[in-house]
């Protein structure tokens, strides 16, 4: 097997978002997300739903193999059985998510997507998130505006929960008392403190972190012959 890159790291760290899912609605945002969601429909999560986005379902190669009406889709938003993996424009340290203004909502620094249907996504059905570019920028101590509703804002939701965080440095989980961000993993090549000087928060480490687990052969062909095979994963990730 030939070197793996920190895009293919990124790759599998997302796909084991959907890990043993089930049938549920796979919606990924991004080109790293949606590789990772595809290759876990082709490996550890055979069924799987994969959207077109729109009113189809499809299989990993894009071909159509079902219709998904709105209401259909609406069902499973609203009832637990759709994981979102989403970006951010800023997270913090319990999860929560802006994607809409940087700065005083009444006078933005800078306007961005708008709130959209994260509220919706986050209080309703899993959702994890992926992030290109960790930085501090990103991951913030308290976010400007609330858009996808963390663990301190989300008492009494039935289906509210984050699995993970994924950015170009390591991966991270609410797995802690009081439900704020854990280092989960590092990405092979990057230390403890590459990660803590590009966060804002202090994250909650084990005495022990492990590595991302690496592709398997297979998984790497998958990722290089069949799902990607024009390299645009390094796009997001070049490292």
């Amino acid at each position: 097997m030939t070197e793996v890159t920190r895009a293919e790291y990124c790759v599998i760290a997302c796909s084991e978002a959907w890990r043993d899912a089930g049938e549920v609605l796979a919606s990924p945002m991004g080109l790293i997300p949606s590789v990772g969601a595809r290759l876990a429909r082709l490996t550890f999560s055979p069924d799987l739903l994969l959207t077109d986005g729109e009113a189809l379902l499809v299989t990993p190669d894009g071909t159509v193999e079902g219709w998904l009406p709105y209401r259909q889709h609406l069902a499973l938003v609203t009832g637990g059985r759709r994981h979102v993996m989403m970006g951010a424009s800023q997270i913090d340290r319990y999860g929560n998510q802006n994607i809409s203004c940087i700065g005083d909502w009444e006078r933005p620094k800078r306007q961005l997507l708008g709130v959209r249907g994260a509220p919706v996504n986050t209080l309703n059905n899993p959702t994890s998130y992926w992030i290109p570019r960790h930085s501090r920028r990103v991951f913030v101590e308290k976010v400007d505006m609330v858009c996808g509703v963390g663990h301190d804002h989300a008492a009494g939701a039935r289906y509210h929960r984050i699995p993970r965080v994924v950015s170009d440095l390591g991966v991270f989980d609410f797995d802690t008392p009081d439900r704020s961000m854990r280092l989960a993993s590092l990405h092979p090549g990057v230390t403890l403190e590459q990660v803590r000087e590009a966060t804002s928060f202090e994250l909650a480490v084990p005495d022990d972190v492990p590595r991302t687990r690496p592709p398997t052969a297979e998984e790497l062909r998958l990722i290089r012959e069949v799902l990607d095979p024009g390299n645009t994963r390094a796009r997001e990730v070049g490292a």
